[in-house]
């Protein structure tokens, strides 16, 4: 005998396991843990490297004095200070008055100059057909051959007078010699300006600069290529690098120190505006493969045996093991010979707890984090 309600078939198990999915796909996702913080340092320069420190200014590799080739009073001007313009953009206008009317002069005497031109070919062809008549001399039609070749002469003097009145006129617009920006401004409108006084300042689009001034003394010390990192007055824990691009071969007569630039890489160029206050940082000596060194705590052992650094990428906040070569151990640092670069971050403390790949909140000392987009965790 059956007891009614007591036996469940495999439909009724199918819609249990049915319910008990949906259930468990209905639930909000657990909330996804903070990222860990680690605190990161940039390497710093060994003992032996010697690195001094020096003030300059974020510069455009490109800087032009723009002129107008003609003198003239100003009649307006189109951009203003700071303004990002185009290569062949028009930037300010002289009153073309006079120039004008220099066009008009010199294409009157154009049309005087060719029609003394024709009334001598006419002459020409005149006396070479009495010539041939013998109903004049030989000297005669060679008298109506020179007039004709002085007004070819001036016909063709005409016609360059008149080119460079027009470009005497069209001299009269200053147009932009390539992409930049407008750094400063000379002269305002209604001013009366003269042939190559300059008007504006133009900053090229392509590449910045540090420009720096090195003392007179130890100059032999700095050499063109050697590396250099930059610290913009604004971000003081990160650090740029860059390239000593040139050394002034005299020096300043008042100030005795070398006028020299300091080449950002690409990215870094990206992250700097023109005018910022930045503080470079060259090694002296042989200066290219100065040590760096790092806080011992920083320190891991690698696959093998080896040495590592945790080296943190600010852009994905993803941890990597970068092996090193280290020198000999200080007191609380050791130098770093081979694999890290200065403008590295590493993590000073606590990598024995972190794994590869990971994600970190990376910090500063004073508990900063590092000013990049935050990664969102992986599910």
């Amino acid at each position: 005998m059956r007891i009614a309600g007591k036996h469940r078939g495999p439909g009724m198990g199918l819609l249990l396991l049915a319910t008990l999915l949906l259930a468990a796909c209905s639930r909000p996702a657990p909330p996804q843990p903070p990222l860990p913080p680690v605190l990161v340092v940039h390497p710093e320069p060994g003992a032996g490297a010697e690195v001094a420190a020096f003030a300059g200014e974020v510069r455009a590799r490109e800087e032009s004095a723009l002129a107008f080739r003609v003198g003239g009073q100003l009649l307006r001007r189109y951009v203003e200070v700071g303004d990002a313009v185009r290569r062949g953009e028009l930037l300010a206008e002289l009153d073309p008055g006079d120039l004008r009317l220099q066009v008009q002069a010199a294409q009157a005497q154009q049309a005087a100059a060719d029609a003394e031109l024709a009334r001598a070919g006419a002459e020409r062809a005149r006396f070479a057909r009495l010539a041939r008549e013998q109903l004049v001399s030989r000297s005669a039609l060679d008298a109506q051959q020179a007039a004709y070749a002085a007004a070819a002469g001036q016909a063709k003097a005409a016609r360059a007078s008149l080119e460079v009145a027009r470009n005497q006129a069209a001299y009269t617009q200053l147009r932009a010699p390539r992409d930049g920006a407008i750094a400063t401004r000379q002269a305002e409108a209604g001013q009366v300006v003269a042939a190559g006084q300059p008007v504006f300042t133009l900053a090229g689009a392509a590449g910045r600069e540090v420009a720096i001034a090195l003392p007179e003394v130890g100059i032999r010390e700095f050499r063109v290529g050697q590396p250099a990192q930059v610290e913009l007055w604004n971000a003081p824990a990160q650090r740029l690098r860059g390239t000593l691009r040139e050394i002034a071969p005299a020096a300043d007569p008042q100030t005795r120190t070398y006028a020299a630039r300091v080449a950002l890489d690409d990215a870094a160029a990206a992250a700097v505006e023109l005018g910022q206050s930045a503080r470079v940082y060259l090694a002296g000596g042989d200066g290219a493969q100065a040590a760096l060194s790092v806080p011992l705590a920083a320190v891991q052992r690698g696959p093998g045996g080896t040495t590592a650094v945790w080296v943190v990428d600010p852009a994905s906040h993803r941890l990597r093991l970068a092996p090193v070569q280290l020198g000999a151990f200080g007191e609380d640092r050791v130098p770093v010979l081979r694999g890290l670069h200065g403008s590295d971050w590493i993590v000073a403390a606590g990598g024995h707890l972190l794994r590869e790949g990971q994600l970190v909140a990376p910090v500063d000392r004073a508990n900063r984090p590092i000013k990049q987009n935050p990664p969102k965790p992986a599910h």
